[in-house]
């Protein structure tokens, strides 16, 4: 019997565990932002690129500090490179405190490795300005080129990070304390799980304090005095709620070959056939030698050999609610290959014997 090793299983059995609340869900409000900004790196070693947007932007850095360049003259410099500016800014943050920023080329830049980020800004959604970055970089990638065209590259060289490299200057509003109720959203819809919490929070703190607004949302009554709505939430985030059961479910990775195998797994009773066939092509060319006093030439003379080997078929049944045991033991006894393994499940659920949603990604 051959195993399956690229089938991984999660087998797990029935019994219910608990998670903190804070954990599975995220309070409706509390959220991050995202930023995106456009700047100048400079201080490149002869890695920078020649687009025409960097050249524009460069002349526009050097116009305001009144440096005027003549019309029609380029600057051609190659330590400079155009790039963007992505940044995450968590929930709650504060004016003068920093983050992160990353970088990325957007011309023909070949590397940002030693260069140094001029003062950019980093606009939300709304396009107004919530923080400020500068800095210098730090690239984790490698590339060089030699004379001759050959090249090496490890990692990205094209992007890199400024830790801490933005300061925050806006305060992004909030609705966390607005009102007299906060929401908790689960971060996996379960209609089984959202009840379970909004018992959870009424056994503690009294009835229809928690109400299930629907598989994703609880809504909780809250104080509103802001430091008792942080302590109130505090002790709500650390209470333990024991988890519904998930969808019975199959993942296959068609890139990798990996298969989950969920819990609830079951099949109906089905019978499947597994054989295969292996088609081998050889190419043995002769070559044709004429005798001393012929005159001829010698020829090379394709001459191809096909054989075809086709191994006996398999055959297993699955009976009435056959678990998810019973799948893996039947496939790993016929020596499936990953792909046999996925066109079987994939049949069972066509066939409408497999009890589980089938995800290929």
């Amino acid at each position: 019997m051959r195993l399956l090793s690229t089938l991984i299983l999660l087998c797990v059995t029935s019994f219910t565990h608990a998670e903190r609340l804070k954990d599975i869900t995220s309070v409706e409000g509390v959220r991050n932002n995202q930023l995106f900004g456009y700047g100048l790196v400079i201080g490149l070693n002869g890695t920078g690129d020649n687009t025409a947007f960097t050249e524009q932007s460069f002349a526009s850095m050097l116009s305001q500090f009144g440096i005027t360049l003549p019309e029609g003259v380029q600057t051609n410099s190659d330590n400079v490179a155009a790039v963007s500016l992505t940044a995450t800014l968590p929930a709650f943050s504060k004016p003068g405190q920093n983050i992160d920023v990353t970088v990325s080329s957007i011309g023909n830049s070949s590397s940002l490795r030693g260069g140094t980020l001029l003062l950019s800004t980093l606009k939300g959604a709304d396009g107004e300005v919530y923080a400020i970055a500068q800095g210098n970089l730090v690239v984790g990638g490698l590339g060089v080129q030699g004379a001759d065209g050959s090249r090496l590259s490890v990692n990205i060289p094209t992007v890199g990070r400024i830790p801490n490299g933005a300061s925050v200057e806006r305060v992004v509003p909030n609705s966390f304390n607005r009102g007299d109720t906060l929401t908790f959203n689960l971060n996996r819809p379960d209609f089984t799980t959202a009840k379970h919490v909004a018992d959870r929070i009424n056994n503690l703190l009294g009835p229809n304090i928690a109400q299930t607004l629907d598989a994703t949302s609880i809504r909780v009554s809250a104080p509103r005095d802001p430091s008792q709505r942080v302590s109130f939430l505090s002790i709500l985030e650390n209470l333990e709620v024991e988890l519904g059961q998930e969808r019975a479910k199959i993942v296959i990775n068609s890139r990798t070959g990996t298969i989950i195998i969920g819990q609830n797994v079951t099949v109906t009773p089905a019978a499947v056939t597994h054989g295969s066939l292996t088609v081998t092509i050889k190419e043995n060319p002769e070559i044709g030698q004429p005798n001393a006093l012929a005159g001829g030439e010698t020829i090379l003379a394709p001459r191809t050999e096909i054989t075809v080997d086709e191994d006996s078929g398999h055959m297993f049944l699955f009976n009435p609610g056959a678990s998810l045991n019973d799948i893996v033991r039947a496939v790993n006894q016929v020596g499936a290959a990953p792909g046999d393994v996925m066109a079987i499940l994939e049949g069972l659920k066509q066939a409408g014997a497999l009890n589980a949603d089938l995800v290929v990604i």
